[in-house]
């Protein structure tokens, strides 16, 4: 059986606003094919981050790893062991103790306790002492960084081709390798030729449908004939930032347009700005319309933050946080656009209503716990709300990501109690402030992904994933699989900093696009950014595929042969 290497490694802390100890201290991994060249993956970060525990009152204590083990297992399956530490790398107050994972592929992981909290089974004792001897001596082979930046390397493992292949599928971007088109079509019109398009093929196997700008001049459809045409793939063109000081980005379509809006952070969050454009790209340039002030309704004083638009039955509403006045006073909001209404016109939209329950009751007590960045979407005939809610007093238990149904007809109304989804546990997600926010469903054929941002809105800020199963419980915390590693960072596309808080739309054509905000340099104002969200071979989503590892430069120019019809 074919063999590749894997290796499993921490790193140096980089300078605190771009890898610091809770994302460095974590497992990364490499591969090889020969053993001796190494190939990081998943952009040089980590892969596997121990969960933070809880302390008695709730709040929860940030923790790292160093000292990472991997274990192939007798059933195919894997095993990790690793030193727990504290959140910047120095050693526990009680002293060294070792946490135990489970994985299925090296891609997800279960975390199965400490091992002073474990059975001892002959098999975790074998595997202790097989830990301890490598580290016995000189801290492993920890001296060799195996060209890697940063890596304080951990041990070695052979394992099979399909598992190495499935770590490179999920942890590297793919890149258009080459551009179909038939080789020849029989048509009578030029609109014919327009609806013949290419499929992109990407290193992983997975392809995309491209639409093409063919070049039909030369060709006679009035005579029968064989000719040879070119065409131009197309690809919306989108600088980043598409709208600087703009973070939160959300875009829809509705009665055949669409709207762009974000949160303003050029005036402090106290006005949100609406555009209008037959395209996605032609909202780049379209004149921003004023929605809603701090000053438009007595209980909207500002703090205006993300709004989304969202399809309820067959109203548009946009969902937004605002508060009275003050931070803690932060809550959910829903408007209606009336039956009818130009969604460009204030007037056209109720006046925000906050989020209650079934009962009508708060949703939370204001001044100590704040709602924000709800979202919303449909799933078997049912409608679901996910938010990030944070309790400040009497003690910040940081941000945590709450689901409910809500009620179609007032979507401003849960049908059901909150159910507590996502807790800040893992590194990347508590770095420099413990935060779960900006939730986004992606439902797909083949699964229902959530996505959601994590940390500090600095240089650092994340997007994590859930994956659930279609027929899942929804309300079910269990049938969502939250993976370890965020799937978005500022290591993810040079320039970008801080990549979060996103939304999805879907064109005309059936591509779905990312709209997300970052930072044009680590210091810079949050800017709106938007991407084609890409799906790999494995059906998940790519949020950092790139215009040129989308369509490569030199597939972009295609060839075929149009063979004209004989016309009666």
């Amino acid at each position: 059986m074919e063999k590749r290497t894997v290796l499993c490694y921490t790193r140096e802390p980089l300078e605190d606003a771009v890898y610091a100890e809770k994302l460095a201290y974590s497992m990364h991994l490499a591969i090889s094919e020969d053993g001796g060249s190494f190939q990081p993956l998943n952009h040089n970060q980590g892969v596997l981050f121990v969960k933070a525990t809880e302390n008695p009152d709730g709040t929860l204590h940030a923790k790292s790893l160093k000292k990472p083990y991997l274990f192939a297992l007798e059933d195919g399956s894997f095993a990790v062991l690793a030193v727990r530490t504290e959140a910047d790398g120095t050693a526990e107050p009680s002293g060294e103790e070792l946490v135990f994972f489970t994985s299925r592929d090296l891609i997800s992981y279960e975390e199965a306790g400490t091992v002073s909290s474990l059975e001892k089974t002959d098999g975790l004792t074998a595997m202790l002492e097989e830990y301890r001897s490598f580290y016995k001596e000189n801290g492993g082979n920890t001296a060799d960084s195996f060209g890697i930046t940063g890596c304080v390397a951990g041990n070695r493992l052979c394992v099979s081709k399909e598992v190495a292949d499935m770590l490179v599928l999920r942890f590297t971007t793919p890149v258009n390798v080459a551009m179909e088109v038939p080789e020849k079509v029989c048509v009578s019109s030029a609109q014919e030729v327009a609806k013949v398009k290419a499929t992109a093929r990407y290193s992983d196997g997975s392809t995309a449908v491209k639409q093409v700008e063919w070049e039909t001049a030369a060709v006679d459809f009035a005579k029968a004939g064989v000719y040879e045409i070119e065409g131009t793939v197309r690809q919306p063109h989108y600088d980043f930032p598409i709208a600087i000081n703009r973070a939160d980005p959300c875009v829809a379509g509705w009665n055949g347009k669409y709207y762009f809006i974000a949160t303003n952070d050029a005036d402090n969050n106290h006005t949100l700005y609406i555009r209008e454009a037959d395209t996605i790209p032609g909202l780049v340039d379209a004149e921003e319309v004023l929605l809603l002030d701090s000053g438009t309704y007595p209980g909207i004083g500002g703090l205006l933050w993300a709004p989304e638009f969202h399809v309820v039955g067959e109203d548009l509403y946009i969902f937004h946080a605002a508060t009275p006045g003050e931070f803690f006073w932060e809550e959910s909001h829903v408007m209606k656009l009336k039956r009818g209404g130009n969604p460009m016109c204030a007037a056209d939209w109720s006046e925000p209503k906050r989020v209650v329950r079934a009962d009508g009751s708060e949703l939370c007590e204001a001044g100590k716990t704040i709602t924000l960045d709800m979202t919303c979407f449909e799933y078997g005939g049912e409608y679901y709300a996910v938010w990030s809610q944070r309790q400040f007093l009497p003690v910040d238990l940081g941000a945590w990501l709450y689901i409910a149904k809500v009620n179609p007809e007032e979507p401003w109304k849960l049908l059901t109690e909150p159910v507590l989804l996502s807790k800040p546990e893992y590194g990347w997600a508590n770095n420099h402030t413990f935060v779960d926010e900006g939730p986004f469903a992606l439902i797909t054929e083949e699964k229902i992904f959530l996505t959601f941002s994590s940390a500090a809105v600095d240089s650092t800020y994340v997007v994590g994933l859930f994956t659930a199963e279609h027929g899942a419980d929804l309300l079910n915390p269990e049938s969502w699989e939250k993976s370890n590693f965020p799937i978005l960072t500022s290591r993810c596309v040079e320039g970008e900093y801080g990549t979060g808080h996103n939304a999805y739309v879907t064109d005309e054509n059936g591509d779905i696009w990312n709209t997300y905000h970052a930072r044009p340099g680590i210091d810079a104002p949050r800017s709106s950014g938007i991407r084609r969200v890409h799906f790999n071979a494995a059906g998940y989503p790519v949020l950092d595929l790139t215009e040129e590892k989308d369509v490569a430069p030199q597939y972009r120019k295609v060839k075929m042969k149009v063979e004209v019809k004989q016309t009666l």
